[in-house]
């Protein structure tokens, strides 16, 4: 523990910042793997619900589990059962959804961006840390007696290395926290138009066979 603590302190100012991104980074994190995990958890819930429903064709019972939740799921079917009731048109119906699809991404991708955003950050940080860091060493080993410059010299290129050494330790696991988040995201998308298109073929083979001779 000492040494790490020895490490961080050797580091300079910059540390800081980059210690700041990095408990941010995780803060977003963890709120949207809980966001995620909840959407993904609600959306098969209200699937599992509302489809029996459809099939019965009780398209006001379906309606009904739709007020009574927030899952994105529901917001793409509600819409396209309001939009059937203004028009049997497939195509319609189907726009409708794709609104739906398009209203839930921005809040299902909220903040995630900023993870990839955040291990730049450190990671530039860490660089302008240390080039500051050796813009000092060398200023002062200009003036230091040519019996201590070269151990002056190396101690203090080892401190600058520090900031870099750090910013990249916080920039990696932010990266992959927004590669799994990033992918968590996709698949809770695709299931969303996939619960879509379920939805529609029953809707519209309903509709079909209502307006069939």
């Amino acid at each position: 523990m000492d040494y790490y603590i020895r490490f961080f302190q050797e580091g300079g100012s910059f540390m800081y910042p980059i210690a700041l991104s990095l408990v941010v980074g995780f803060a977003i994190a963890i709120e949207r793997f809980i966001f995620l995990s909840n959407a993904k958890s609600s959306n098969r819930a209200v699937f599992d619900r509302i489809l029996p429903l459809l099939q019965k064709r009780d398209y006001q019972g379906a309606l009904n589990v739709g007020k009574s939740s927030e899952a994105p799921d529901e917001k793409i079917i509600s819409a396209g059962l309001v939009r059937m009731a203004q028009s049997p048109r497939r195509d319609d119906i189907e726009l409708a959804m794709e609104e739906g699809v398009m209203e839930a991404m921005p809040r299902l991708e909220k903040r995630t961006a900023y993870l990839a955003t955040l291990a730049n950050i450190a990671t530039l940080l860490g660089l302008l840390g240390t080039v500051i860091g050796l813009i000092a060493a060398f200023a002062a080993v200009a003036n230091a007696a040519p019996s201590e410059k070269a151990a002056l010299l190396s101690s203090s290129i080892s401190v600058a290395m520090n900031t870099t050494a750090f910013g990249l330790i916080a920039a990696i696991p932010l990266l992959l926290l927004h590669a799994m988040l990033q992918s968590k995201t996709t698949e809770i998308i695709d299931s969303l138009e996939m619960a879509g298109v379920k939805c529609l073929n029953i809707i519209s083979s309903a509709t079909t066979a209502q307006h069939s001779p």
